[in-house]
């Protein structure tokens, strides 16, 4: 009888051993670690959440990027690695997880974002359509240009923006940079650049507040440091922190 060679069986047992390896995806190296994509509206209160959990959670790491909401989305329709997922829009969300499992944690509401003094005066949202005012919203597919148009809507104001961005930060940034005269941001965005922007309050905002979801995204590599996470953002420290930050709680 021959004998099979002893690379061929040593092969053999390698290609079993990275088999092995590929069943499970968790890394020793990274026991432990919870990836979260979060929206960039949460990138102040996440960063404090995060820390807050490694310090109450012993062994526990988080790893976080911040992004649009339809930008990580699409992402993590791509095939991105992530264990949690929070975004500013059930939109968003309702991408990559159909809304199955996922928990409203915290909502936010539309500001009006003007310069330091607010030298245009604007106190409506009327007055963003005055012809020569240079105004920054959100595109149409992104959780603050969802909301930016629900609340234009129910105002009854046709308004032609200079500029449409990606996220909310992109839109705050042209105020602080002097770029536009004003842009419909979220309230949190405001307190964040306070000093550099002021907010203008309307009545419509009411009609423009987005809820943020939160989820275990379906193959998460620790499914459960992930849910200690969530659970960890909707616990009563999580809550102070994002009430501390402005947002409203659910």
């Amino acid at each position: 009888m021959s004998r099979r060679p002893v690379a061929a069986v040593l092969a053999g047992c390698l290609l079993l051993a990275i088999a092995a390896c590929g069943a499970d995806r968790r890394d020793p190296a990274t026991a432990g670690t919870v990836t979260v994509l979060a929206a960039v509206s949460l990138t102040e209160v996440f960063t404090a959440l995060g820390e807050g959990f490694e310090q109450s959670h012993p062994g526990r790491r988080v790893r976080l990027s911040f992004a649009g909401s339809a930008q990580l989305a699409g992402q993590i329709a791509a095939g991105a690695p992530a264990d949690v997922f929070a975004a500013a829009g059930p939109e968003s969300m309702q991408r990559v997880a159909g809304g199955r499992d996922a928990v409203v944690f915290a909502r936010n509401q539309l500001v009006i974002a003007v310069p330091p003094g607010n030298p245009r005066g604007l106190r409506t949202l009327a007055d963003l359509a005055v012809p020569d005012l240079k105004v920054a919203i959100c595109t149409a597919q992104v959780p603050c240009g969802i909301a930016a148009e629900k609340a234009l809507a129910s105002a009854g104001v046709d308004l032609t923006p200079v500029t449409l961005d990606q996220n909310v930060r992109a839109a705050l940034t042209k105020v602080r940079l002097g770029e536009v005269d004003a842009a419909l941001v979220y309230r949190t965005d405001v307190r964040v650049a306070a000093g550099e922007v002021e907010a203008v309050e309307f009545a419509e905002s009411a009609a423009a507040g987005n809820d943020y979801p939160i989820v275990v995204l379906p193959g998460a590599a620790d499914p459960a440091a992930a849910a200690e996470f969530v659970a960890y953002v909707r616990s009563a420290a999580g809550r102070e922190r994002l009430r501390e930050a402005g947002f409203q709680l659910p």
